[in-house]
């Protein structure tokens, strides 16, 4: 083989890693073919600070060179998530507009509010941002070490244990009330404004219990101001890796995990949202997002539109099975 052979045979190999390259790696695919040039606006419904607002932060910052235009992370406040679902359903169906929320105005608020201004079974859904298992916390106060004992507590003092909640509806109320149709227990419902000052109140023992997402109560467990007892998840918590399921513990059906997901508005085309979805899931496989996402007490998502939809419509029939099983209602 002569010179001129291997150097044409070289610039060929090269050529195909760097088309392969601009593939898989995140930044050059995007520099070369952008998703869309206008400013994608991701909707969260809920107010900045909390991990519905961090997560879709972090990814943001990983998806610019695909949105040259920019991206714009909107916190639409109110009503349970409602506010925001509202705006994004009436935006314009080409992409450009989406929710980034946890699963009230996508998968549970048609169960609990009697009437709705949007159809959440009309999300066109995109993905799983991630996944958050709930735990059970219970105060230094209430007399037991495991899940065993707590179970037994309860028993032995139907309606006197009181249990916190972020609100009305919140996955918290609705985990909790899992919880006692798993169990036969009965417990007095606190719903505080959100997850803070529920969290404040469980330290502090002015309440007995919160089904609180791993992210905010670990820290506490884990300086003994409070007692996380099992996760309530298929799997072990990197957060928490020493505190067992509730699978392990023997109660296989308590499974209450928060969902962060992306939906785009009815009508929205297919092309649109595989091209997002792309996007979202080349951040979401980068080192640095999961071990941000980690420090969340998240488990990254990156799931097709297909799973998505399969993911969304099992949370939504589960939780609809517990709103109606404990009359929850919200007017």
């Amino acid at each position: 083989m002569n010179v001129r052979n291997r150097l044409t045979r070289r610039q060929v190999a090269l050529t195909s890693l760097g088309c392969i390259a601009g593939v898989l790696i995140p930044g050059v695919a995007h520099a070369q073919r952008p998703v869309s040039d206008k400013v994608l606006r991701l909707v969260v419904p809920f107010p900045a600070g909390g991990t519905a607002d961090v997560l879709p932060r972090i990814l943001a910052e990983k998806m610019r060179d695909a949105f040259p235009a920019g991206i714009v992370v909107e916190n639409k406040t109110g009503a349970g998530g409602n506010i925001g679902g509202e705006f994004v359903a009436r935006a314009e169906p080409d992409g450009g507009t989406l929710l980034v929320s946890p699963p009230g105005p996508i998968a549970i608020n048609h169960h609990l509010y009697k009437s709705m201004t949007f159809d959440p079974t009309k999300w066109v859904p995109v993905t799983v941002v991630a996944t958050v298992p709930n735990v059970l916390a219970v105060s230094n106060k209430v007399p037991a070490a495991n899940l065993a004992e707590f179970v037994a507590y309860l028993k032995a003092n139907p309606d006197k244990v009181t249990y916190a909640s972020q609100g009305n509806g919140s996955t918290s109320h609705l985990t909790a009330n899992l919880f006692m149709q798993l169990t036969g227990t009965k417990m007095v419902h606190v719903p505080y404004r959100g997850t803070a000052p529920a969290l404040t109140d469980l330290v502090a023992g002015q309440v007995d219990v919160f089904f609180d997402n791993i992210a905010s109560s670990a820290q506490y467990h884990q300086a003994g101001r409070i007692k996380v007892l099992a996760v309530a998840d298929g799997k072990r918590s990197n957060a928490l890796p020493q505190v067992q399921t509730f699978a392990e513990l023997s109660l296989p059906a308590m499974q209450a995990v928060t969902f962060f997901s992306v939906v785009a508005p009815p009508g929205t085309p297919p092309s649109a949202v595989q091209a997002i979805q792309q996007q979202f899931s080349a951040a979401l496989a980068l080192p640095d997002v999961r071990q941000k996402f980690a420090a969340q007490g998240a488990d990254p998502g990156g799931q097709t539109p297909q799973e998505t939809t399969a993911f969304i419509r099992g949370e939504s029939e589960k939780w609809a099975h517990v709103i109606k099983t404990a009359n929850v209602t919200i007017d």
